[in-house]
């Protein structure tokens, strides 16, 4: 979790499928579509609704979240964990497509920690989160083993897909989306270790790295 998006995401789909006539809260739109990527989504959507979306559905979530882009912001203090890691490879990948992806790193500053190492399960599988394959898709390209990754996540679908690869997972509870009890959402889903803020990630993972900055 680099970019605290998920809250403004989820509070325009919301808003959209309330206009629709499929009343939904940012609350229930947290819970049922959090963590998968735009084609899982819309289908757990249309399944809830009983037919196709509209097809201006899509271009006008994305319009009203781009009006609010400056809601958007990088999580506090991943930038000085990403400066604090030692010369690993290191790669995001995200439900996310590429081109969001690399536009939101390159606003915070933060494009080159991970250079083209950039996984979108829109892009580059054919099945999303909960299943591991973006995970498993970025340890073949970074060329690691899936067990010797440590993946941050802040979504149970997120939690699960890295679980199934066979990773370690830190669930982190640090955007604006993560309510109480949300990190025991995150452990239920296969979170080795809940944290609520970069630090104490640090303070997980890397003691040795805290004590000797």
């Amino acid at each position: 979790m680099i970019v605290d998006s998920e809250i403004l995401a989820n509070a325009v789909l919301a808003d959209a499928l309330t206009e629709l006539g499929h009343p939904t809260s940012l609350a229930q739109a947290v819970e049922r579509y959090i963590g998968l990527n735009w084609r899982d989504t819309c289908a757990v959507i249309e399944a809830e609704i009983g037919h196709p979306l509209p097809a201006g559905f899509r271009p006008r979530t994305k319009e009203a979240f781009q009006l609010r882009l400056e809601e958007v912001t990088a999580v506090a203090g991943v930038e000085g964990f990403l400066d604090a890691l030692p010369p690993l490879p290191k790669a995001v990948a995200s439900s996310s497509p590429t081109s969001w992806l690399r536009g939101s790193l390159e606003r915070f500053g933060l494009a080159h920690h991970f250079g083209d190492r950039l996984f979108s399960a829109a892009e580059h599988v054919s099945r999303g989160k909960p299943y591991p394959d973006i995970y498993l898709h970025a340890a073949r390209e970074l060329g690691v083993e899936p067990g010797q990754v440590l993946v941050l996540e802040d979504t149970a679908p997120g939690v699960a897909a890295a679980k199934a690869a066979g990773m370690t997972v830190v669930g982190l509870c640090a955007g604006r989306h993560c309510g109480p009890g949300y990190g025991e959402r995150l452990s239920a889903a296969g979170a080795s270790h809940v944290a609520s803020s970069y630090a104490e990630v640090l303070a997980l993972v890397m003691p040795d790295l805290i004590r000797h900055p």
